[in-house]
């Protein structure tokens, strides 16, 4: 409960002097009531306690060359949808993880894998000190399965299956896209994709073997950068003042960043946190697709085995990208995944 502010009136005569002395009395009570702010307030990457809401998850593949997608491994079809990819853990994927929560917030990686085949995702968290510098700090998150409104993820996480009668190449369709539900606020210019292919089987192997299939290899871990060519201005100026780079509202380069690679409870200002400086703690990021906005390109993914293939899909707001700043932090965000064995 916060502190209950009893108001004292002061009756006192109107010269100079008790004036002064009034305006340093106020001036000392407004710096004492913002060290206390300053000293006991946390935040993320935002420097305010906002959080971005996820509108919906759609996931969809188109079924040219035999294509078919699964949220269990078994029951196959053309489309996944938000519902199905929840109700499975409760029926028929009972060792699923999917984590589909309402709210999410801005984290961090390089794309590392741990022992269970998840990603490494890492939470920043940012205090701010006497001298107004912002200090990041880090923790590990762990992958749970949980969603909705009592899901306490930061970040998106689910498995699907792919099953194709022969090798062929999978291509990210030009419907694959991040977007924000109303007048955009950038939010989904500091967003990022991983798709990690976590194992094949051939068709007709046994459920328990599909589900369970994992992969600690890195190599598998395709990251895609959407949205790349597009800055808003509060983003241009965030990259200016913070990380010292020079970029454009639109038509704009792809950006390099450093992502978070381990835990670390050392404070770093965050226009220090890179790797050049911290090697141990960030490392370079270069996603293997990049795409601008309204992108009308297929992009090649990975070559998909005959048979059947667990792909685990992440998405999560990147706290190193340069748009993931204060006025970035509120709205609806939707993510259309559509795959596709044709190259156009």
């Amino acid at each position: 409960m916060g502190k209950r502010i009893r108001k004292v009136y002061y009756y006192v005569e109107d010269d100079e002097e008790v004036k002064d002395n009034r305006r340093l009395f106020y001036l000392l009570i407004i710096l004492a009531f913002t060290g206390i702010m300053l000293s006991t307030t946390t935040y993320a990457w935002f420097t305010t306690n906002r959080i971005v809401t996820i509108g919906n998850i759609d996931v969809k593949v188109q079924t040219e060359g035999s294509l078919e997608i699964s949220a269990d491994g078994q029951d196959w079809k053309a489309l996944v949808d938000y519902n199905n990819i929840i109700s499975v853990h409760d029926t028929s994927y009972r060792t699923s993880v999917n984590q589909l929560p309402t709210y999410i917030k801005p984290v961090s990686t390089v794309g590392g894998l741990d022992a269970n085949g998840f990603m490494e995702m890492y939470l920043g968290i940012i205090t701010d000190d006497k001298d107004a510098n912002y200090n990041l700090t880090s923790t590990k998150e762990t992958d749970k399965e949980e969603n909705g409104d009592e899901g306490e993820g930061t970040y998106i996480a689910f498995d699907v299956f792919l099953r194709t009668t022969a090798t062929k190449d999978l291509y990210l369709t030009n419907d694959s896209q991040i977007f924000y539900n109303g007048n955009s606020t950038g939010t989904e210019n500091a967003t990022r994709v991983a798709f990690v292919v976590e194992g094949n089987v051939p068709d007709g192997t046994n459920l328990g073997t599909i589900q369970g299939l994992f992969t600690t290899n890195t190599n598998n871990v395709y990251i895609w950068e959407p949205n790349y060519d597009t800055h808003t201005e509060n983003g241009i100026e965030n990259a200016r003042e913070v990380y010292g780079i020079t970029t454009t509202a639109t038509g704009a380069e792809a950006l390099s960043y450093d992502g978070i690679k381990t835990s670390f409870t050392e404070q770093i200002r965050i226009e220090n946190a890179k790797s050049t400086l911290y090697p141990n703690y960030f490392g370079e990021v270069n996603p293997r697709i990049k795409t601008i906005k309204n992108n009308t390109a297929y992009q090649p993914l990975f070559t998909l085995e005959s048979g059947i293939t667990k792909v685990r899909i992440y998405m999560w707001l990147e706290g190193q990208d340069v748009d993931c700043e204060n006025k970035a932090s509120v709205g609806n965000l939707t993510l259309a995944l559509q795959f596709s064995t044709n190259p156009s």
